[in-house]
């Protein structure tokens, strides 16, 4: 589990530093499929996470909504806020917390019922899904999407591809 947060959060690091070549039009220009846009979908990819963990920890869900993120700086910076308190999460979770129960009441006879290991891999399974998103809509524009192999990431072996060949 440690080390696919590490991987969802490198994946994004990179997505934010790709943006920075995009303009904030292009950024926030609604599209088919996904989230409406690439803002939005990486504003999305932050708050779900944030919201499942504050879930698993039984606190209350932040309260942000994305017409007050005009700015991809700002998207970038919640998500290190909320990185803070994932961390902390993730680096104190322990095998026996996997088969807890998560019981939530959503209201309407909507409800959320699953241990937290399904969670734990709910979360990280969503980001991965909507990575897929952002490099089909990067292909449309033309711009080449981030690698999303985990191989060479250099997340559990130094193994990242040599600059010099």
């Amino acid at each position: 589990m440690k080390y696919f947060f590490e991987y969802n959060w490198q994946i994004r690091a990179e997505w934010f530093d790709w943006c920075k070549s995009i303009s904030n039009d292009e950024l926030y220009k609604k599209r088919i499929g996904g989230v409406e846009s690439i803002a939005h979908t990486l504003f999305h990819i932050i708050k779900v996470e944030y919201d499942w963990i504050c879930d698993l920890q039984d606190k209350p869900i932040v309260d942000k909504d994305f017409k007050d993120f005009n700015r991809m700086e700002d998207i970038v910076s919640l998500s290190k806020e909320f990185r803070v308190d994932t961390m902390k999460f993730r680096n104190q979770w322990t095998a026996e917390q996997a088969d807890k129960i998560l019981n939530i009441d959503l209201g309407n006879d909507n409800r959320i019922y699953c241990t937290h290991g399904e969670a734990i891999r709910h979360i990280i399974a969503h980001e991965i899904h909507h990575i897929g998103q952002l490099s089909i809509w990067a292909r449309a524009i033309g711009i080449e999407p981030i690698s999303a192999n985990f191989i060479h990431k250099g997340i559990i072996i130094d193994n990242k591809p040599s600059s010099s060949v």
